[in-house]
């Protein structure tokens, strides 16, 4: 539903998006957002419906990055004592507080299986919406060398963009494809446009295969055709 929105939704938003910056292939890593059973399976106790529009990109993306030797790393929202670690998180999510989802180690808690990492691939375990905050995330990215960051999941305007904060604040690059994130209405359009405002972050969207096939002609797209195409600008090494 929203993501007919999209096209009108980035054209306000290209009103700011003035920063250019290319993704480093050498450099990238895409970060995997909270694509949980709890939010994305029907039987989740926190099930977000029009999230599901988002798993196909969400796909073809990690596909792409893959194909493109481009690290993927997930993260994944958990609590093993919610009166312990679930601070204010736990206060604001009264399902979290008593303790009926998003518990370590249960099936909610997995990544959404249509998603699933592959054998050697990190999920970062975190209890707060930013990925960055008391984890290891940051030392695992600085050890692959990464300066750009693609970050997609959910929701757009409470983990994604948590985490896109930290990043800016550490000087990683961020980059969200509009179409590979979520929040259920018209505050998506706008957390796009304050990220893009305040923290340079590129939004990307658009014909991301001709910038692709410009710069090795020898290579297939490393995207899909699609009507809504992720953006993904990656350089040679």
């Amino acid at each position: 539903m929203w993501a007919d929105q999209t096209e009108t939704w980035l054209k306000e938003i290209g009103q700011i998006n003035s920063h250019t910056m290319r993704l480093k292939r050498g450099k990238a890593c895409l970060l995997v957002i909270d694509m949980q059973n709890e939010f994305l399976a029907e039987d989740g106790a926190i099930f977000f419906h029009y999230a599901s529009e988002i798993v196909p990109n969400v796909k073809r993306l990690i596909s792409a990055s893959r194909r493109a030797s481009i690290p993927v790393v997930y993260t994944g929202h958990v609590h093993e004592d919610p009166e312990v670690d679930g601070g204010m998180t736990a206060e604001w999510w009264p399902d979290i507080k008593d303790g009926k989802c998003l518990i370590r180690g249960s099936s909610g808690a997995r990544i959404y299986g249509p998603l699933s990492p592959r054998s050697g691939e990190k999920v970062i375990w975190k209890h707060r919406y930013s990925a960055f905050y008391n984890t290891d995330l940051e030392i695992v990215l600085r050890g692959m060398g990464v300066s750009d960051l693609i970050i997609t999941g959910v929701l757009t305007n409470v983990c994604c963009e948590s985490t896109a904060r930290d990043a800016f604040f550490r000087d990683f690059i961020s980059k969200q494809p509009a179409i590979a994130d979520f929040i259920a209405n018209d505050l998506h359009h706008r957390r796009l446009k304050g990220q893009e405002f305040f923290r340079g972050i590129k939004i990307h969207i658009s014909s991301s295969r001709q910038q692709i096939n410009q710069q090795d002609a020898s290579k297939k797209p490393l995207l899909p055709r699609s009507s809504f195409e992720m953006a993904i600008v990656i350089e040679k090494r």
